[in-house]
């Protein structure tokens, strides 16, 4: 047996064995709303074109999304989160009840507003939309106290009964630095690995097992530019994972695939599946760390983790709007095309 069909066949069982683990996920959750008109003329008031409504969706976005990519990969998923009690907070909660998602650690609070993110499509009829304007409605304020402590309550009571705990990092404070270092601490998860998608404030976060930021992100963190300079990826990676105490590290690269970076092996640069003529990006890290984080949480290597989030991550990006791929999916990717790395 070649060495490729030896890892896929690895690759395939890791899969296979989703529907035996059981991930939290503790983070932002965003209703996605995507609102489609057909262009009907250009408005006599002002240069704008007019647009004839055609359908409106509500999908999960945000933490969210990750939850419904676990969810579509069979894998069991408790998430973790604030609502409002509002028209999107509702509908999120009807979506996972739906899947057959637990929302006993989704809080309801009438204070909130749910995080919203609204999308305007415009198109002919018989066309795909394209989006034109997209208008975000956020929380005044991030959780209360008294929010706070019930989201780390929840996320330890449900961690203890996971193989991991996923928290997605939108900034807007249903995951935070604090309930994550909490957790670790005062939550006595033991080897439960943490893995971390946060926007805007990685670096604030230690001594977590991986996290999987994109390079325009590592860009920002650290201050440099990257580009197409291998050497100063692997820089940047290795200060990331010396600085967050990490045990693995993924950076996504666009169409230029991914890098993975483990504590005890050299880094691994992997190349992008499939085509690079890319459709939507929109939550594809949302599937990225999903299929990650559940890959870890079933015994993979890092290695695998990352190959794995690469098959999903190039399957989401040719789906329009926030998208997921299922196992089924993944375990056909798998067939089609054998694991591959670029040496350096």
């Amino acid at each position: 047996m070649t060495k490729h069909l030896k890892e896929a066949d690895r690759l395939r069982k890791i899969v296979e064995s989703f529907p035996k683990i059981t991930v939290t996920v503790l983070g932002d959750l965003v209703a996605d709303e995507f609102v489609f008109g057909e262009i009907s003329r250009v408005s006599r008031e002002a240069p704008v074109l007019i647009l004839r409504h055609r359908e409106r969706s509500v999908v999960p976005g945000g933490a969210a999304n990750a939850a419904n990519n676990l969810s579509d990969l069979g894998v069991n998923v408790l998430p973790v989160g604030v609502v409002g009690d509002d028209e999107p907070g509702r509908l999120l909660l009807k979506y996972f009840r739906h899947k057959r998602i637990a929302v006993s650690g989704v809080l309801k609070d009438k204070s909130y507003s749910t995080i919203t993110k609204t999308r305007i499509l415009a198109g002919m009829t018989h066309t795909a939309g394209q989006q034109v304007v997209r208008i975000d409605r956020e929380p005044q304020e991030p959780p209360n106290a008294h929010l706070t402590r019930e989201l780390y309550l929840a996320a330890r009571n449900y961690a203890h009964a996971s193989d991991a705990v996923l928290v997605s990092d939108y900034g807007y404070g249903a995951a935070t630095p604090a309930i994550v270092n909490a957790l670790r601490e005062k939550g006595k998860l033991g080897s439960v690995p943490i893995i971390l998608d946060s926007r805007y404030r990685m670096l604030q976060y230690s001594g977590i097992t991986a996290t999987t930021p994109n390079e325009p992100e590592v860009e920002e963190a650290l201050g440099v530019r990257i580009g197409q300079d291998w050497n100063k990826l692997i820089a940047a990676g290795e200060q990331i994972m010396e600085r967050m105490k990490l045990q693995s590290l993924v950076i996504t690269r666009g169409r230029d695939g991914m890098v993975a970076f483990d504590a005890k092996h050299k880094p691994v640069d992997i190349p992008i599946v499939g085509s690079d003529q890319v459709t939507d990006v929109t939550g594809a890290g949302d599937t990225v760390i999903a299929t990650f984080t559940a890959s870890l949480a079933a015994g993979a290597t890092t290695e695998e983790a990352a190959q794995l989030a690469n098959y999903a991550g190039g399957l989401v990006v040719m789906k329009r709007g926030t998208a997921t791929v299922s196992q089924a999916e993944l375990l056909e990717a798998l067939e089609q095309a054998p694991p591959a790395t670029r040496s350096h």
